[in-house]
């Protein structure tokens, strides 16, 4: 079980750092589910995963104060409305996607600016 453990949250975490760069792919969830996973498998990992320069940040912040801090949500939101707004006028040819990418760009939204902000 600890192998399957550490396989789904190697994935986890790859999942979590490509969400740093694809707006729509959140990052912090993929990584407390990294961080879930790794505590039950290795404690190594679980150390290691606390202790990274910056992925190590969004894990300690959300667990302690359920926050995000306000850079991480103006940048999060903003890439998720540039990305959206560039599919919904130049790539979805379709208007019921159309309606789709806008109602996923208003969930997301709601969802980040949901949380608490950390000063």
């Amino acid at each position: 079980m600890k192998a399957l453990y550490i396989l789904f949250g190697t994935l986890s975490l790859i999942l979590g750092i490509i969400g740093v760069f694809l707006p729509l792919l959140p990052t912090t969830p993929f990584l407390l589910l990294t961080a879930a996973l790794y505590v039950r498998s290795s404690p190594r990992l679980y150390h290691w995963l606390l202790h990274q320069k910056y992925l190590g940040n969004y894990i300690r912040n959300f667990r302690e104060n359920k926050a995000i801090p306000l850079r991480a949500k103006i940048i999060s939101i903003s890439l998720i409305w540039i990305t959206i707004l560039n599919c919904i006028f130049f790539i979805a040819p379709y208007w019921w996607l159309k309606i789709l990418l806008l109602l996923i760009a208003i969930g997301t939204s709601y969802h980040i600016l949901s949380f608490k902000t950390l000063k």
